[in-house]
């Protein structure tokens, strides 16, 4: 720990002082980085003097840790300039990078050298990484994807960039309180991030509003409206143990100096005279922000557009800048550069994409259809309606209204396409076409407007994309067939085991005998033949105690409950989602309680000691999600005061979940539930993160876990519930009146409604189960269809936990069988499959 030195009379907390401050931005050796860590506490100071501790410690560190990015990053920049090789640009409205400190250091493998130089400096590596906040510029598993991604591009040596939103305050940071759900504003900016650089002088000028004009030549301009500066702040992503290091482009929103009003601010008009600087600060506040206003929907079509706009203009600027000297011609621009949405939020891209190259650049409409269609791919990640963006033609008029003309011109020449060449499709128009011109509520359809422009489209699991081919997309397939792809999600093995998980990681590469798996996943199936060895064995459940014992300390920190490391950890994180069925989890949770408290004391002790913990956010607006959040605490606060139950049941709701607490958690879970209704989940990743660390998985054939099954074997996975081709007929049968609930079900939801968790009124969020149809009721997820065979899986989970010798060997090929699920293989097929581009590694 940090001790304090006398100085001038001043008490400085630390060792710092004998410690020499000298620049050392390679520094690889502890005496230097320690020295460079010092220089920066001097001469890169953030703080007043005189102090040397946690906190300052971690600026100053990450400050040193980034010369040696930045150096990198100047040396993979230059190269990318010189070689010109097809560079890929990837859109995404959410990165949730997480820490930033321990992966830079596990990239750079300076890991070791690191921690002893903070320890001639007075402090512990671990103390230092904890003052790091969380970057808080996502929501969920779209997300981390991205950040996933980029890891790989990186880690490949791909010439590749990410763009998205420098969020002030991202989704929100949860508190639970005894009313539920919680939120506030993160604070993850409040002081700033060590690891963002400010370009200054890469700023563009996105528009909003305004009008069409039409010059004389009958080229046309969008004029007027307000205009707000892009402003870029890059974000070095390094590659593990490689010199390439990308970035991670996040636009920041600005107004100039000119747009202040000067008179009216004298005039004491102040928030008139400052009202651009105000509206343009509004756009990357807050990840998301609700949108049942028009306020609120125009906020976020802003955000959308803001995005694509600046992204497109800094793609097509370094794309000439690299041409200055040469002779070329715009259908060269596919040839070099490959854009990819991610998801439909970036799909503004397309109509951008379109208008800058017509009436800034000058080209016809088919040639700039023919550059945009063989540069834009579109990744689904979902099937869920909601989800599928719809957005007002009235809004996107008002805001837009030169893309809408766009918008409006691609839907023409695509329904004049479909009339001429496949007139059997003619009954479908109204479905397929781009503009939904429904009197009642006219909207534009982007996820058709990708599926429309865009070469090549994907799912992200292989269930996914059969649905999207046979069902959601399948008249498009009819018409191209060729276009679309499925491209199963990875993880990084690097942040979610390698870094997360070092015990365990130790273990594989002493039993492998090599760490070359931490780039080549596919390593872990020779894990298979010590799967039933003692030796390895017991270093295994060392490993996995040891994680179970951290994060049972952190519970007691965050939470105050006290946990058991020897019960079974049974862990499902994730966004609170009706779809994803945390109702079905803590359902479950009730009834196991109230079958211990009618147990004598004899025969709970033959029953295997279980920990639920559940964790994740709830949408701010979405009520039924957060009475699920309420219910999980109410039932926690009862069944872990129960002296005659809580030795054999807790209950936790881990609060204000983030990729730094699911790293705590991943490594120290035995099984996880992934239980979403079968045909809803396109892919999943925590899935992958749990069976990588070991955890086995209860759960629906559902997203990723259909794969998962097949390589970790399916005497390894707790399967349960419909199957996703059952799931429209099982629907119907409920609107016909023909369910009929099991009596486990009812005992449960009756439990409930007994007041036995406290006084709140669970009847609104027990109603969404009941009856067989209408809006919030008929239980559209299937939770009370699936909950017997959800009881009897968790059976089989007891059964096999209580064999610990069969329990460890399905742990090690649950590890053994996660190899598929890098992102370092979905990000090769990318690269190969649909942007054609080659790795270019630093020399």
């Amino acid at each position: 720990m940090a001790t304090a030195v006398e100085t001038n009379g001043k008490k400085l907390s630390g060792t710092l002082v004998k410690v020499e401050a000298v620049a050392h931005p390679l520094a690889e050796d502890a005496s230097e980085i320690a020295s460079n860590i010092s220089y920066h506490a001097r001469y890169s100071p953030h703080f007043s003097p005189f102090k040397f501790e946690p906190e300052q410690a971690y600026y100053a560190t990450a400050d040193s840790v980034r010369d040696r990015l930045i150096h990198q990053w100047n040396e993979t920049y230059l190269h990318y300039h010189e070689v010109d090789p097809k560079q890929t640009y990837y859109l995404s409205m959410e990165y949730l990078q997480g820490r930033a400190l321990t992966n830079a250091i596990g990239n750079l493998n300076i890991q070791d050298a690191c921690a002893a130089a903070l320890n001639k400096l007075g402090h512990d590596l671990e103390d230092i990484t904890e003052q790091e906040k969380d970057a808080a510029l996502g929501n969920g598993g779209l997300g981390r994807l991205a950040s996933c991604f980029l890891d790989s591009m990186a880690t490949l040596n791909l010439p590749a960039w990410g763009y998205g939103l420098r969020y002030r305050y991202g989704l929100f940071k949860q508190r639970i309180s005894k009313e539920g759900q919680e939120e506030s504003a993160e604070d993850w900016l409040e002081k700033f991030s060590p690891w963002e650089v400010v370009r200054h002088d890469i700023v563009f000028p996105v528009r909003f509003f305004g009008q069409v004009q039409v010059n004389a030549d009958g080229s046309r301009s969008w004029v007027g409206g307000e205009v707000v500066q892009a402003l870029a702040y890059d974000v070095p992503i390094p590659g593990y143990k490689t010199k390439n290091t990308n970035s991670l482009r996040l636009w920041e929103a600005k107004a100039r100096a000119e747009d202040f009003n000067l008179f009216q601010f004298n005039d004491g008009q102040y928030e008139a005279a400052a009202h651009l600087h105000s509206s343009a600060q509004q756009i990357c506040a807050v990840l998301y922000p609700g949108d049942a206003t028009e306020n609120g929907k125009l906020l976020r079509l802003k955000q959308q557009f803001f995005l694509c706009s600046a992204s497109l203009q800094d793609i097509i600027y370094r794309f000439k800048e690299r041409r200055i000297e040469k002779e070329w011609h715009w259908s060269e621009f596919p040839d070099k550069v490959a854009v990819q949405l991610n998801d439909t939020h970036p799909t503004l891209a397309i109509p951008e994409l379109m208008r800058l190259l017509m009436d800034v650049e000058g080209l016809g409409w088919d040639e700039a259809w023919n550059v945009t269609t063989r540069t834009v791919a579109y990744t689904n990640h979902t099937v869920l309606p909601e989800a599928l963006e719809k957005w007002s033609q009235a809004v996107m008029w008002k805001l837009l209204p030169r893309h809408m003309e766009i918008i409006q011109e691609i839907d023409k020449r695509f329904i004049a396409m479909i009339n001429s060449t496949r007139p059997d499709l003619e009954g479908k128009l109204s479905s397929i076409c781009i503009m939904d011109n429904d009197p009642k509520k006219p909207v534009v359809r982007m996820a058709n407007l990708c599926v429309v422009s865009a070469h090549t489209v994907n799912g992200v699991a292989q269930l996914h994309s059969d649905i999207l081919t046979s069902e959601l997309f399948a008249d498009y397939v009819s018409i191209w067939p060729t276009k679309f792809q499925n491209k199963t999600n990875g993880i990084t093995p690097r942040r979610w085991v390698r870094f997360c998980n070092p015990e365990l990681s130790n273990i594989i590469t002493k039993w492998l005998k090599t760490d070359e798996w931490v780039t080549n996943l596919d390593l872990l199936t020779n894990l298979r033949q010590f799967a039933e060895d003692d030796g390895f064995q017991a270093e295994w459940a060392s490993a996995k105690m040891a994680n179970k014992q951290r994060l049972a300390q952190y519970i007691l920190q965050v939470t105050g409950v006290q946990i058991d490391p020897n019960s079974l950890f049974d862990i499902q994180v994730k966004r609170i989602h009706e779809y994803k069925r945390q109702l079905l989890n803590i359902l479950g949770a009730i009834y196991r309680y109230k079958k211990l408290k009618e147990m004598k004391p004899d025969q709970r002790n033959t029953t295997a000691a279980r920990t639920i913990m559940i964790g994740g956010k709830a949408f701010a607006t979405y009520t039924n999600a957060k009475r699920i959040v309420k219910l999980v605490n109410d039932v926690g606060s009862v069944v872990n005061n129960d002296p005659e139950v809580n030795e054999y049941l807790k209950v936790v709701f881990v609060p204000n979940y983030n990729v730094s607490v699911a790293e705590m958690l991943i490594p120290g879970s035995e099984l996880s539930q992934h239980i979403s209704t079968a045909g809803m989940e396109a892919s999943g990743t925590s899935n992958m993160k749990f069976a990588l660390n070991g955890c086995l998985i209860i759960g629906t054939l559902d997203g990723a876990n259909v794969e998962i099954r097949e390589e970790v074997g399916e005497d390894h996975f707790f399967l349960f519930g419909a199957t996703a081709d059952q799931v429209p007929k099982l629907r119907k049968e409920r609107e016909e009146g023909m369910f009929k609930p099991d009596p486990r079900f009812e005992e449960a939801k009756q439990f409930i409604r007994s007041g036995a968790f406290g006084s709140y009124d669970y009847n609104p969020l027990l109603d969404s189960l009941e009856g067989d149809s209408g809006y919030g009721r008929g239980d559209y997820f299937l939770v009370g269809y699936d909950f017997p065979s959800y009881m009897d899986a968790q059976e089989r989970v007891d059964k096999a936990y209580k064999d610990r010798k069969r329990w460890l060997k399905m742990s090690i090929l649950s590890t053994a069988g996660s190899g598929k699920f890098s992102s370092d293989r979905t990000i090769s097929q990318y690269a190969e499959e649909i942007w054609n581009i080659q790795q270019c590694p630093v020399p």
